[in-house]
């Protein structure tokens, strides 16, 4: 008698109970081989060739890779040190770039905490892992997942990217002489189209799309007249005029 060939593990899979917390970060490490992952990949390939230019050394390059993470504060936290910088002003610096992330942690915390169980430090090893690619997923996949098993697949999931990531930076380093300037740079512009390209695929609210639009017009204004401060005006201005308009759209003027 034929049987039917196994079917793919997908999240609609993920809804049996966990049997260990073990079980559930290995399955979140699979789910990191994805394409979002490699996109990620092959941009910090392209941040490998900016950082030896810049005259970091390796151990610098792998320290910033693994310990700031998110892509555009280490860029940011890279063009303070090759400039010569001071700490304070680069320590600022960096906030404001990372300041994106907070929301998105605080909105991300709720959705992977157990009450009652789930401790402070679990919690704060998660928020490392904050970053678009995994938020995206996590926002987009957890809700269908027992509770219990959030937490851990998603540490799963975002150690095993960073992992992934923090070594494909280490060999790029030592390989990127022989790779040409305009591949590096191509490489590093995919992050950017992806996380647009996602964010817009995973947004379930019209304000969230209204944001989106509003921050595209309204980035190169900031960045043109208000240079360092662009990225936070431009969501603070462009999530304030999404939030109103479409407010006053779904309920009136009144």
């Amino acid at each position: 008698m034929m049987t039917a060939p196994d079917q793919p593990e997908t999240t609609q899979n993920l809804q049996v109970p966990p049997e260990h917390a073990r079980v559930w970060m290995a399955r979140g490490a699979r789910a990191a081989v994805s394409i979002p992952a490699f996109i990620l990949t092959a941009a910090f390939v392209g941040y490998a060739g900016l950082a030896r230019e810049s005259g970091l050394t390796l151990v610098e390059t792998l320290a910033m890779t693994g310990l700031v993470w998110a892509l555009p504060s280490i860029v940011v936290l890279t063009g303070a040190i090759s400039s010569g910088m001071g700490m304070i002003p680069a320590g600022i610096a960096v906030a404001l770039a990372s300041v994106r992330l907070m929301p998105m942690t605080m909105a991300l915390m709720p959705l992977i905490k157990v009450p009652g169980k789930t401790r402070t430090w679990q919690l704060l090893i998660a928020s490392h892992f904050v970053a678009v690619t995994a938020w995206v997923f996590a926002m987009k996949h957890l809700p269908d997942m027992p509770r219990e098993g959030r937490l851990p697949f998603f540490i799963g999931f975002g150690g095993a990217v960073t992992s992934f990531v923090f070594c494909m930076t280490g060999v790029s380093y030592l390989l990127v002489e022989s790779m040409p300037g305009m591949v590096a740079g191509a490489l590093f512009l995919l992050t950017p189209v992806y996380f647009l390209c996602s964010l817009w695929g995973a947004a379930r609210l019209n304000a969230d799309r209204a944001a989106m639009v509003a921050g595209l017009l309204l980035g190169p204004v900031f960045f043109i007249y208000l240079p360092g401060l662009d990225l936070l005006w431009t969501g603070l201005v462009g999530g304030t005029i999404a939030y109103i308009g479409t407010r006053i759209v779904r309920r009136g003027l009144s």
